[in-house]
C-alpha cells in the first residue's frame, strides 16, 4: 500500500471487524483482557513491521507474521520498542498492550493459527513521531527474522580476492562460510554499503570509476537470514584514471570546556577566520555512562548565556530563551557557514571508560547515542557522531577487555542506526608490532565509518620525565627514535595494510607542544628532570604561546623543534603542516584534523596553513 493512502476496502473491512468484534479498542482497556493465547516455543516464522501512513502528529502501522517452516504455528505473540514519546492508540486483529516503550501484541481468537507459507497481519493507530522506528523485535520469544533460540549464525566467508580488476569493474571470489542449517546467500558490500546479494562464492562488480579505490567485504546468510560477521576486507583500485578528486576534510575539535579559563567561544572561529576555512567540527565531548551517550556538561552546551558582542551572529541570549550556550552558538555558526557539518565527539580521555559497558550492547548504545544526538532541543544542530574510545582491547586511561571484534560490532551498530549521517571515529595512531592498531579491528571497522581520525600526536612527552626529549608528532622514524612504530607514517601504513582505504583515513596536527625541562641538550635525544612548565598544565603549551616564548631552531621527522634555557620542546608550525598536508596529498588521504582551535593564533595561522596545503 502506497503510504498515506488507505483503500476503501481496508475502510470497510475495519468497520466490519469493530461491529462484529469489538477489537478497534483503545489500548488502555486491552490490557486488562484475558485469555490470551500464551506464547509457545519460537516456530520457524519471521516478522515484519510497516509505517503504512504518518500524518505528522501520529502514524498508521502494521506488523506481518509469516509461517516460513513447514508445522503449523498456534498462537504468535509480537513484542517491540518505540523511542520514548511514541505510543499506540487502538489496534485491529490483535490484542495490544504496552508499558513505557515496550509494547507486545497477542493473536485474537480467529487468527492465531498459521499454516506453513501463511500470514496473518495486524495494524494499529499511534501517536508520537517515532512510528518508523522500531527496535528489540521478538516473536514467540526468539528472533523476529526467523531464527529459533540456540541457532547459531554462519561463520565469516574468507576475504575476498580480486581478479580480472578493469577501469569499471573487478570480479571476487572467497571462500565459503559455514553454518549448522546451511547458508542461504552472500550479501557483497563496497565500502560498508551492501552491493548485491549473490548465492555462489563468487560475484563481479561493475559500474565502477576508473582509478578509485574500492573496499570489499562478504556477509553470509543462513536459511533462518541470520547474518553472521563480515569477512576480512580486501581494497582494490580499479585500473587507469588514477585516483579520483574528492574534497578533503579538514575538521577540528571544538573543546566543551574551553569556554572557561580558555576563554575560546564559537565565535573565535568567525574572528580568527577559521570559519571560512573549515569543512567539519567535532564537539568535544559528550559522556558515556551507564551504556549510553550523554551530555558532558549541560551547562556550557546548553545554558551559558552570550551576550550580543559575544554572539556569533551580534544578538544576545534571552533569559526565557529555550536553547543557549555552545549549541545555540554552533547553529548561529552554522546558519552563517552552511558547508560547515558538526559531529558530536563522545568520549576522550577522561571518558573513555563508559566504552567498555556500553558496547556490550551495541545496538542499545547506538540508540542512545542517536536520540541525544538528533534530541528536537537542538533539532539540526549536528550531522552525525564521533567515536573518541581511547582504546578498545588496550590500556589508556583505563584498561579495556571488550575483544578485538568489539570496536568493530560497535561502529556497525552506530552505522545501522544513523544511517546516511555522519559516523567517524578517533583512532590509536601505535603504529609498533603487538601495539593499539593490531588490538582491534579498524579494518573491519572501517567499512562503517565515512573516517578515522588517526591520532597521529603524543607519541613521545614528559610523561617519560627523563626522556629521552623526541618530537611528539613525527611523521616518519628518524635515528635515535624512542620507539619503533611511534610515528605518522608507521600508523597509517599499518592501517592501510589492515583494508582501511586511504580516502578514510584523516592526518592528526596538535595545535600545541610537549617538552621537558632540565634539558641542556639542542638536539632530540636529550635527558630531561620532568615536564617544562605549562599554562595550563606542565609539559604542554599552545602553540599560540610557544611560537613567542620558544621559536623554533629545527625539524626532526617533519616537527620543529626548540631548547629554550632548560626546556625542550617540540611543536608543528605552518611549515611543518605544509609539509605533513603534502605528505597527506600524496598519500591520497582524506584529509586533516586537529586538536583544538583554542591553541591556534588569533590570526588561525595554522588553520590557515591546513588549508592552503590542502589545496
Amino acid at each position: 500500500m502506497t503510504p498515506g493512502t488507505l483503500t476503501r476496502t481496508t475502510h470497510a473491512r475495519r468497520r466490519a471487524l469493530a461491529a462484529l468484534t469489538a477489537l478497534l479498542l483503545p489500548v488502555a482497556a486491552l490490557i486488562g483482557l484475558a485469555g490470551a493465547t500464551p506464547a509457545h516455543a519460537a516456530e520457524s516464522a519471521t516478522a515484519t513491521y510497516t509505517k503504512v501512513s504518518d500524518w505528522g502528529t501520529g502514524f498508521q502501522g502494521q506488523w506481518t507474521v509469516k509461517n516460513t517452516g513447514d508445522t503449523t504455528i498456534n498462537g504468535w505473540t509480537v513484542e517491540w520498542d518505540f523511542p520514548s514519546g511514541t505510543s499506540v492508540g487502538s489496534a485491529w486483529d490483535a490484542r495490544v498492550s504496552g508499558s513505557g516503550t515496550h509494547w507486545k501484541a497477542q493473536n485474537a481468537n480467529w487468527n492465531g493459527t498459521i499454516a506453513p507459507g501463511a500470514s496473518v497481519s495486524f495494524g494499529f493507530t499511534g501517536a508520537g513521531s517515532g512510528g518508523g522506528d522500531v527496535s528489540g523485535c521478538k516473536l514467540n520469544g526468539g528472533s523476529c527474522d526467523g531464527a529459533q533460540p540456540g541457532d547459531t549464525p554462519p561463520s565469516a566467508p574468507g576475504k575476498p580476492v580480486a581478479s580480472d580488476v578493469t577501469d569499471t569493474s573487478v570480479r571476487l571470489t572467497w571462500t565459503a562460510a559455514t553454518d549448522d542449517k546451511g547458508v542461504k546467500n552472500y550479501d557483497v558490500l563496497r565500502d560498508g554499503t551492501k552491493v548485491a546479494t549473490v548465492e555462489k562464492v563468487a560475484y563481479t562488480d561493475s559500474g565502477l570509476a576508473k582509478g578509485t579505490d574500492y573496499t570489499y567485504t562478504v556477509v553470509a546468510r543462513d536459511t533462518a537470514d541470520q547474518t553472521g560477521p563480515a569477512s576480512a576486507a580486501t581494497t582494490v583500485r580499479t585500473t587507469g584514471g588514477g585516483q579520483q578528486p574528492v574534497d578533503a576534510v579538514k575538521l577540528g575539535y571544538f573543546t566543551e570546556w574551553g569556554v572557561y579559563d580558555r576563554n575560546y567561544h564559537v565565535k573565535n572561529l568567525v574572528t580568527s577566520g577559521s570559519a571560512g576555512k573549515l569543512t567539519h567540527i567535532n564537539y568535544a565531548f559528550g559522556n558515556v555512562q551507564g551504556g549510553r551517550c550523554t551530555v558532558g556538561d549541560a551547562y556550557a552546551a546548553t545554558d551559558k548565556a552570550y551576550t550580543a558582542d559575544q554572539s556569533v551572529d551580534g544578538v544576545a541570549d534571552t533569559w526565557d530563551q529555550p536553547l543557549r550556550g555552545n549549541f545555540n552558538q554552533l547553529k548561529k555558526l552554522k546558519a552563517k557557514y552552511p558547508n560547515i557539518k558538526i559531529l558530536w565527539s563522545f568520549g576522550g580521555w577522561t571518558w573513555s571508560g563508559g566504552f567498555t559497558d556500553a558496547v556490550k550492547n551495541p545496538a542499545a548504545f547506538a540508540d542512545s547515542c542517536y536520540q541525544l544526538v538528533n534530541d528536537a532541543r537542538w533539532a539540526g544542530l549536528f550531522d552525525g557522531i564521533d567515536l573518541d574510545w581511547e582504546y578498545p582491547n588496550a590500556c589508556g586511561l583505563t584498561c579495556d577487555t571488550s575483544g578485538p571484534a568489539a570496536f568493530g560490532n560497535m561502529m556497525k551498530a552506530m552505522r545501522d542506526k544513523f544511517g546516511k549521517q555522519l559516523v567517524t571515529a578517533a583512532i590509536t595512531a601505535d603504529g609498533s608490532d603487538g601495539g593499539k592498531i593490531d588490538a582491534a579491528d579498524y579494518g573491519g571497522g572501517s567499512q562503517y565509518a565515512d573516517w578515522y581520525n588517526v591520532m597521529t600526536y603524543d607519541f613521545f612527552g614528559a610523561w617519560d620525565k627523563t626522556g629521552p626529549t623526541a618530537p611528539h608528532s613525527p611523521l616518519t622514524s628518524y635515528p635515535g627514535i624512542p620507539k619503533q612504530g611511534f610515528n605518522t607514517d608507521a600508523a597509517l601504513q599499518k592501517l592501510k595494510a589492515k583494508g582501511v582505504p586511504a580516502k578514510k583515513l584523516l592526518i592528526g596536527i596538535g595545535f600545541y607542544g610537549r617538552g621537558w625541562t632540565g634539558v641542556t641538550q639542542d638536539a632530540p635525544g636529550g635527558t630531561a628532570t620532568g615536564p617544562a612548565p605549562g599554562k595550563y598544565e606542565a609539559g604542554i603549551e599552545d602553540y599560540k604561546i610557544l611560537k613567542a616564548s620558544c621559536p623554533s631552531t629545527g625539524t626532526v621527522a617533519g616537527t620543529a623543534y626548540a631548547r629554550c634555557g632548560s626546556n625542550w620542546w617540540s611543536y608543528d608550525t605552518p611549515a611543518t603542516i605544509n609539509g605533513k598536508m603534502a605528505y597527506a596529498k600524496q598519500q591520497g588521504l582524506g584529509g586533516a584534523f586537529f586538536w583544538e582551535f583554542s591553541g591556534d593564533t588569533a590570526d588561525g595561522e595554522l588553520m590557515t596553513a591546513i588549508d592552503s596545503g590542502l589545496k
